[in-house]
Formats: structure tokens, sequence, C-alpha cells
């Protein structure tokens, strides 16, 4: 396949190295991300500033373009202007640490694989599930070994995978389950200093908050050593409260 690859983490990141040597053993391979670490910017994209692509090279091997933009930036050059060759799958990774629950909405990772989604592209996210300790190799395998039995032409539109691998030996692994998107969130708060001048500044904190650990929930099946693999929808309507608004709302348009 053609796969176009991003991160949040940066173009020298080692999870995303790591994954492009991996999968250009069977795939032809674009990399496309930030030049810096873009954690956490969302779904963002660039509109008042260029965009810069530039050949990121170590010694005589060319790593991939490196973009001053976001994951979302990425996927959009890498698709329409960075390559003449249509790509088959975007996938967006390896991220260093989960990205579970809540974690999606903040996500650049995630977002990276929704915008290759929006484009009409099957697209993954895909993250290593520990922040100190990241073992990206096991979640390389585990990607390569997946899409030679998984048919991302099957995906539906607007819908992309998100991947999480526990960060234990390959063998260690239990197996994968298809799982949802738990209420797992952070209860933040913000720790109050002075800079030298006496201003006063803000560091976030958050407290994790887990959901209850049902078996189909993302965070449990990583929590007991099995791949989750949760999908999500880009469109978020939620179709239940949709129709529970329609039956409260008759009427309404005559106010």
């Amino acid at each position: 396949m053609n796969i176009l690859i991003t991160n949040d983490d940066g173009i020298m990141s080692p999870g995303i190295i790591e994954l492009a040597d991996r999968l250009s053993e069977r795939h032809n391979v674009l990399v496309v991300a930030p030049d810096v670490e873009r954690s956490a910017t969302g779904h963002a994209i660039t509109i008042r500033t260029p965009l810069w692509a530039k050949e990121v090279k170590v010694g005589n091997r060319m790593i991939g373009y490196a973009i001053n933009g976001t994951p979302a930036d990425c996927v959009k050059l890498g698709l329409l202007a960075i390559s003449e060759i249509k790509r088959d799958l975007v996938i967006s990774g390896i991220n260093k640490g989960q990205n579970m629950g809540i974690d999606v909405l903040y996500s650049g990772t995630v977002s990276g694989a929704l915008e290759g989604a929006v484009m009409d592209t099957p697209s993954i996210a895909v993250s290593s599930s520990d922040w100190s300790n990241p073992i990206y190799s096991t979640a390389a395998d585990f990607m390569l070994e997946f899409l030679e039995t998984f048919d991302v032409k099957k995906m539906p539109p607007f819908t992309a995978l998100n991947i999480n691998v526990p960060s234990v030996e390959r063998e260690d692994l239990k197996g994968w389950r298809i799982t949802r998107q738990s209420r797992r969130r952070y209860k933040d708060y913000f720790e109050k200093r002075k800079d030298p001048y006496g201003n006063n500044y803000y560091w976030i904190f958050g407290e994790v908050v887990e959901d209850e650990c049902s078996l189909d929930s993302d965070f449990c099946a990583v929590k007991e050593n099995y791949v989750s693999i949760t999908p999500l929808h880009a469109i978020m309507t939620d179709k239940d409260y949709f129709e529970e608004l329609k039956e409260q709302s008759k009427g309404w348009e005559k106010i």
C-alpha cells in the first residue's frame, strides 16, 4: 500500500521513525510530520501563515518532510500537495503515551487520523500506552501484522481507528479487542506561580478519572495487555439525543 505517516510528537520522534522503518519493509511510505512537537493541538489547522515543507535527512537517509504546522496540516499537505501518488492509508503515530477516553478530543495524533478520514482516506491513529517507557517496537510490529489481515478499503466514510498498544514486549500481548471510547478523563487544576517580576502564571495539572473498567472500554483492554481498537467518527452528532430533542421540541417551530 501507499501509506502517509504523520504524528504530533515531531518528525524526529522515535515513534514515527520506528513505524516508518517497519512499514517500509512491505509498503511505500511517505512521512509528513510537524517540525517540532505539537501534542494536544487537537484538530487545529493553519490558515493565516504559510506552511513550509522541508526535507529532513539523517546523513544520506531521507526521513521525510517537516512541516511548520499541525498534524492536520501535515495530512492535508501529504494528501494534496507533496506527493502525486494517491495514498491508500493514513497512519498517525506512534504516539508517546495513550490516547484513550477524552484524550481523543485534544490529541493531535488522533486528529491527524480523523483529518485523513474527512479527506476520504482510510486512517488509523496508533499510540504506545506508556509515557515514561513506550515500547515502540511492539506497536510497530502489531501495525505491520494488523495491516496484513485488516482490509482498510472496507472502512466507512468519516471513520478512523484509534489503536492503543500496551507498552509491553510483543510476546506479552494477550491479543486485541474492539473497544469503545471510555469516559476516562482528567480532573484539572492549576498551580499558580510568580515570575521574577511579580506577574502570575499558571501550570495546568490533572488527575486521571477512570471510567468503570468494563471489558469493552479502551483503557480496560490496555490495562489487561490487550490492544485496544476503537472506531471513531468525525461526524459528532449525538444520535440518541437528536431523537430525544426532536420529540421535546415539537411545537417549538412556532415560537
